[in-house]
């Protein structure tokens, strides 16, 4: 294997983790706040199926990222309302969402587009477009470094900048606002928080926002981006890919960086080399494919018992009189 392909192969696991890490910090505000979200898979088929809509309808990818971020959120409020204002199994809502997107995305695609539950592909400004990075052109010929930068680090969509900008910007505000502080609190002892004089219930829909957004620019960044258009069940378990990932990084962002890169970087060895020729043995096609999802059963199954969630995470907050 040469530079180049190493670089390609690179190339290929940013853009494909970018939604995951979109997701997988989405994940992190809710849990944090204690609202325990395995919805992300609806929200981010939901928004990708209103952005492709929207940027198909207007040929601009912009209007297609806010419709992707609005479905999102009203997913994401459907929850709050189920699990922070009626106290709802939060697991529960969450799978409600998860059945309700799937079957909605279907039926309105249908019903509106009459392509079997997908979209006209977007062409032009409907798509997000690729940035060249100043002097990648320039430095293209520099040995090592010029690859580097000009075919790995340069020539992303907007979103995928934003992605990896999330990462210290969501550290910051957890770990060096007063807002995060009250975030982490809510999801640890409610109760302080609600003694202190601040609302649980105002605290853990901020949070909820927050995780609808994010979701809404992963599911925006896979139909407009990633992809040219929505097609039925595109996030192909993304988000539990994500919420995977998630416990894997044991609710930290940088170590979220590195847990969706893990996931990109399968994939993207999977889309290489659909069969792996080792020498000794050629690993079949369908087991590189199921390579993430392998990943994220051994995930769930060797490490949910060792990474310690919020305390007062998936429990509703019932204020004393």
């Amino acid at each position: 294997m040469d530079f180049a392909t190493i670089i390609q192969i690179l190339d290929s696991a940013v853009r494909l983790m970018t939604p995951l890490l979109l997701a997988c910090l989405a994940g992190l505000y809710s849990e944090r706040a204690g609202v325990f979200d395995i919805g992300l898979e609806g929200k981010m088929l939901m928004a990708a199926f209103t952005a492709a809509s929207v940027a198909y309808a207007t040929g601009s990818a912009w209007l297609g990222l806010c419709a992707g971020v609005a479905g999102s959120l009203a997913l994401s409020l459907i929850h709050g309302l189920a699990s922070v204002t009626f106290r709802g199994n939060q697991l529960i809502s969450g799978v409600a969402i998860n059945f309700l997107a799937s079957g909605l995305t279907v039926l309105l695609g249908q019903k509106i587009f009459g392509l079997g539950g997908r979209t006209p592909s977007l062409t032009g400004q409907g798509r997000f477009g690729e940035i060249t990075l100043p002097f990648a052109n320039a430095l293209r010929d520099v040995p090592f470094i010029g690859p580097i930068y000009a075919d790995l680090i340069s020539g992303h969509s907007i979103l995928v900048y934003v992605a990896f900008l999330m990462v210290p910007l969501t550290w910051w505000v957890l770990f060096r606002t007063r807002f995060g502080l009250r975030l982490r609190a809510v999801g640890e002892n409610p109760a302080s928080v609600d003694t202190a004089g601040v609302s649980v219930t105002r605290l853990r829909f901020a949070a909820i926002a927050i995780c609808g957004i994010l979701c809404g620019m992963a599911g925006a960044y896979l139909a407009t981006g990633l992809s040219a258009g929505f097609v039925k069940e595109m996030t192909a378990g993304r988000g539990f890919i994500a919420l995977a990932a998630l416990i894997f990084a044991k609710w930290r962002p940088v170590s979220a960086l590195f847990a969706t890169f893990l996931f990109g970087l399968l994939e993207a060895i999977a889309n290489r080399y659909p069969n792996l020729d080792l020498g000794v043995i050629t690993i079949p096609s369908m087991f590189m494919n199921a390579l993430p999802y392998i990943l994220t059963v051994i995930i769930l199954a060797g490490f949910v018992g060792r990474a310690i969630p919020p305390r007062a995470g998936g429990e509703p907050y019932v204020k004393e009189r």
